[in-house]
C-alpha cells in the first residue's frame, strides 16, 4: 500500500544468517545514494533483549555488520511493564487552532511523491518545505506546489540528514514523513524535538525501545506523532466501525487484518523502489514487517486503548521460498540480489489477544502469488463482516446462513464519505480522506482522531511477532503504552462532524 522510496536502506547482513550459519545476505549492489544513517534498523542495531521487551537496549554497535537476534522471551507482565512516565499524557490533548496549517515533506519516492498532490489539494494547508537527496524528485515536487498557486517552497537536498534542517524551521507546524521504514523513528524524534507534530508512514518503528520513545518524546514535548494509517479511512473501514459502536455486530468477539499483496515484480525492479531497501527487509526480519493496513483498523472497531488493549502475541510463520524462487526465475545471473538470503517467513499469521478476551487475526506475504487483501473482518455474537470480497451476515437481518448485500448499509457510512463521496487521489480515496481529517483537526484545534499510542500499539507486532515466530510461537507480551488509561472510553475514529 505504502511504497515509500524516496531514500534506499543501507546495505545489511541478515542476523539470522549470522546466528544460524545460512549463507551471506548483503546487498552490495550500489544502488544506495545515502550513506549509513543507522545500521539495519531492528536487526543491525546491536541490540539486547530490552530492545524488544522494553526495558533499556544495548548501544548500537558501529557497524554495518549487526549482531545476532536474541532469543525470544515469553510473555509476561514483566516484559510489558510500562517504564516510568516522564510527561503527562497526550490523550485527549487538542492541536492548536490555526487559519493555515504549515506542512513541510520528508522524501518525495513513490508515497511522498504522490501524497503531496492530497496536501495541496486541502483547503487551509500551505506546503512551505521539502527533502529529499535526489534533487530531481525535489524538483519536481516543488513545481507541484508552485502550480498550485503556492509560493515556492525552501528544499532540502544536501545529503542524509538535511531534514534536520528543515525540522529546525519556525514556519512549519506538521512534519510528513514518506521515507524508507529504517528513518522513520529518527525522522520523527527529530521532529518533535524542534516542535513540529509529526505524522509517519507505516510503520513508524522498528523497535519497542524506540516506539518507547516516541510515545516518551510525545508527552514530553506535548506535541503529537500519528502512524497515518491510510486503511483506518477506507470505506469499508469507516461503515463497519460505526456498525459496530452502533452495535449492529452484537458484543464483538473476533476481527482479522492483513497485508496480503504480491510485491516480488516490485521488489526485484531496481526502478520501482530507489534501491533494495524493501525486498533487504526480507533477509533480516521473520515477522510481520507491514502489520499495521491489517491491525489499525480492527483495533479501531474493538476501541483498543479506548476500553480494550491489545496484550498478548502469538505468531508463526512458513518458510521463506518465494524470494528465491521469484530471484530464479526471473535474474540474471550476476545480479546482486544473488548475494541475498532471505528468512522466515513467507507467511506469517498472528494471533493478537486483548484484555476482553477477543482474538484479533493478522497476516502478512508479500512474496507469494495472491490477489490483494486485507482481510478486514469483524465478528460478533450477532454476525459477522467479511471483505474481499465484501459479504455480511447479521441477525435478524439475515437468515438461512446466505449472505447479505454490504451496500444496503451505506447509511452508515461515515460522514467523511458522505461529504467526499468521490475523493481524489490513490487507494480508492482513502489517502485522500486521512488527510483531509487531520489537516482539519490542526485548523480547528481538535484531537486528533488517533495518537501515539496508537501508533505503538498498531507497530508492536513488528518485533514481537519476529520474537514470537523464533521462540515456535510462545506469546510475547504487547506493551501498554497508555500505562493504564486503555481502560477509560474515549472518541477516536467515529468522529462527529465539526462545525466550522
Amino acid at each position: 500500500m505504502h511504497d515509500e522510496n524516496a531514500t534506499p536502506t543501507p546495505d545489511a547482513t541478515s542476523p539470522d544468517s549470522l546466528a544460524e550459519g545460512t549463507a551471506e545476505a548483503t546487498a552490495g549492489d550500489g544502488h544506495s545514494r545515502r550513506a549509513v544513517l543507522r545500521t539495519a534498523g531492528l536487526a543491525g542495531a546491536g541490540i539486547g533483549v530490552g530492545a524488544f521487551t522494553g526495558g533499556t537496549a544495548h548501544a548500537d554497535a558501529p557497524s554495518t555488520v549487526p549482531a545476532a537476534t536474541p532469543d525470544a522471551v515469553p510473555a509476561s507482565e514483566d516484559t510489558a511493564q510500562a517504564p516510568a512516565r516522564k510527561g503527562r499524557t497526550m490523550i485527549g490533548v487538542p492541536f492548536e487552532r490555526r487559519s493555515t496549517v504549515r506542512v513541510g515533506i520528508v522524501g518525495l519516492g513513490n508515497r511522498g511523491g504522490s501524497m503531496i498532490d492530497l496536501f495541496l489539494a486541502v483547503p487551509g494547508v500551505r506546503v512551505v518545505a521539502l527533502c529529499d537527496p535526489v534533487k530531481d524528485k525535489t524538483a519536481a515536487a516543488a513545481k507541484k506546489v508552485t502550480a498550485a498557486g503556492q509560493p515556492a517552497p525552501a528544499t532540502y537536498t544536501k545529503g542524509d540528514h538535511d531534514y534536520e534542517n528543515l525540522c529546525k524551521r519556525g514556519d512549519i507546524d506538521f512534519v510528513y514523513v514518506a521515507t524508507p521504514w529504517d528513518f522513520h523513528f529518527e525522522m520523527a524524534k527529530t521532529a518533535m524535538l524542534n516542535g513540529k507534530h509529526v505524522g509517519v508512514e507505516c510503520p513508524i518503528a522498528l523497535r519497542l525501545d524506540e516506539l518507547w520513545e516516541l510515545v516518551d518524546l510525545s508527552e514530553r514535548t506535548r506535541r503529537h506523532c500519528m502512524q497515518l494509517e491510510n486503511c483506518c479511512y477506507g470505506r469499508n473501514e469507516m461503515r463497519v466501525l460505526r456498525m459496530a459502536h452502533a452495535g449492529k455486530f452484537g458484543d464483538l468477539l473476533h476481527g482479522a487484518g492483513a497485508y496480503n499483496h504480491d510485491l516480488r515484480g516490485l521488489m526485484f525492479d531496481p526502478d520501482y523502489y530507489e534501491g533494495p531497501w524493501r525486498r533487504l527487509w526480507h533477509t533480516r526480519l521473520r515477522g510481520d514487517l507491514y502489520p499495521n493496513h491489517g491491525f489499525g483498523p480492527v483495533a479501531n472497531y474493538m476501541d483498543v486503548n479506548r476500553g480494550d488493549r491489545a496484550t498478548h502475541i502469538s505468531s508463526f510463520g512458513t518458510p521463506a521460498l518465494g524470494l528465491a524462487q521469484y530471484r530464479k526465475e526471473h535474474m540474471p545471473a550476476g545480479d546482486p540480489s544473488w548475494k541475498e538470503t532471505y528468512i522466515e517467513s513467507d507467511r506469517t499469521i498472528s494471533l493478537v489477544q486483548t484484555a476482553k478476551g477477543r482474538v484479533i487475526r493478522l497476516e502478512h506475504d508479500v512474496s507469494t502469488p495472491h490477489p490483494y487483501s486485507r482481510i478486514n473482518s469483524l465478528g460478533g455474537t450477532a454476525g459477522v463482516f467479511e471483505d474481499y470480497p465484501e459479504r455480511i451476515y447479521i441477525e435478524p437481518d439475515h437468515t438461512n446462513d446466505e449472505w447479505g448485500d454490504f451496500a444496503k448499509y451505506a447509511d452508515f457510512d461515515h460522514w467523511l464519505w458522505k461529504e467526499h463521496s468521490n475523493p481524489p487521489g490513490g487507494h480508492g480515496g482513502m489517502d485522500y480522506i486521512m488527510v483531509f481529517r487531520l489537516m482539519q483537526t490542526m485548523r480547528l484545534g481538535l484531537v486528533p482522531d488517533f495518537d501515539v499510542y496508537d501508533a505503538a500499539t498498531w507497530t508492536a507486532p513488528v518485533p514481537l511477532s519476529h520474537l514470537s515466530i523464533k521462540a515456535k510461537g510462545a506469546p510475547q507480551a504487547i506493551p501498554d503504552f497508555t500505562r493504564g488509561l486503555w481502560k477509560k472510553a474515549r472518541p477516536g475514529m467515529d468522529s462527529e462532524k465539526p462545525k466550522e
